[in-house]
């Protein structure tokens, strides 16, 4: 099949998955949205969102509409690196043998992972940027595709530690939920106080999934595009020759260049599933927010001031 086939084939069963994902999953739109943008880019999300806003049934909902297994984990303050990755023990024939850990799956929900402990943090960023682990000295490949879904929630930072920011930089996507709206939360209720049980139909594979995911990597972007990526990533450095006034009085640190490629790679996905053959500047804009926001560490000033993330990158774009 050639690629433009490919794309329009892409365009159609994202409708079809976004349709499927609805029946369970109200309203939250650009949050699906997001999460299928990491999937089909081969990346990482963080989702960032208090209690009760239903990140577990959507990730789970996801999940089962891509035909991926999926495991959640619950990060607590006791969680060591081999609960997570998994373990060796001495058989009935005393020999060690590997027992794998639920990171063993194609999509993990990291849930609360700012409630464990740094080590335990590690192995699983770890995990998330080699695609393998090593447990005495053996190397063991993921499944592919793998994905890892962290939630953390922005409430209750006491006993929590902090993802510092070259890890969050591992994560392609940071998605804030919102509240629903006041229609939606309605629907919500009608449908979760009722007898009425929705089933979701699996619409692709592992392999699907690796080859759609190939797909976007060959699709070609025009140099002024990357141009306008990088600049708007240097942009959020406040030593670049590029930053604003904006920048360089309320921000510290800017975004690195996993940040350029992460926009292009989004612009990619986000023009393939709309039905375009190659992305442009608007594409960019478009992912910009999610990619950025966690990418940018404020000063004191922004803090006091209350200058918001939003305010600053739509300022940049």
């Amino acid at each position: 099949m050639s690629d433009v086939k490919a794309i329009e084939e892409l365009g159609n069963k994202y409708k079809e998955l976004r349709a499927e994902i609805a029946k369970i999953i109200v309203g939250q739109d650009d949050t699906v949205d997001q999460v299928l943008y990491a999937i089909l880019a081969g990346g990482h999300a963080l989702l960032i969102g208090v209690p009760g806003l239903a990140k577990t049934l959507l990730v789970h909902t996801i999940a089962e509409a891509i035909g991926l297994d999926f495991k959640r984990i619950q990060f607590t303050p006791d969680l060591m690196p081999s609960d997570i990755l998994g373990s060796e023990i001495l058989d009935e024939h005393r020999k060690f043998k590997f027992i794998k850990g639920p990171i063993f799956s194609n999509i993990i929900l990291a849930d609360e992972i700012n409630r464990t402990p740094p080590k335990t943090q590690a192995a699983l960023l770890e995990a998330m940027q080699e695609r393998s682990v090593t447990i005495a000295g053996h190397n063991h490949k993921l499944a592919k595709p793998f994905f890892v879904l962290a939630t953390q929630n922005p409430i209750e930072q006491e006993g929590t530690y902090p993802l510092p920011e070259a890890q969050l930089d591992r994560f392609m996507f940071s998605i804030h939920l919102d509240y629903p709206s006041f229609n939606e939360e309605v629907q919500v209720v009608k449908n979760t106080t009722s007898d009425k049980k929705e089933t979701i139909t699996s619409l692709l594979n592992a392999s699907e999934i690796e080859s759609y995911q190939q797909l976007i990597r060959r699709i070609p972007v025009a140099d002024n595009v990357v141009e306008y990526a990088v600049k708007l990533v240097s942009k959020t450095r406040p030593d670049s020759l590029n930053a604003t006034e904006l920048v360089k009085n309320y921000i510290d640190w800017g975004a690195g260049p996993r940040a350029s490629q992460n926009l292009i790679i989004a612009a990619k996905v986000n023009a393939a599933v709309n039905g375009k053959f190659s992305p442009d500047i608007e594409d960019v804009k478009a992912v910009a927010f999610p990619i950025l926001n966690h990418r940018i560490v404020k000063n004191y000033k922004a803090e006091a001031e209350g200058i918001s993330d939003r305010e600053i990158i739509n300022s940049l774009l």
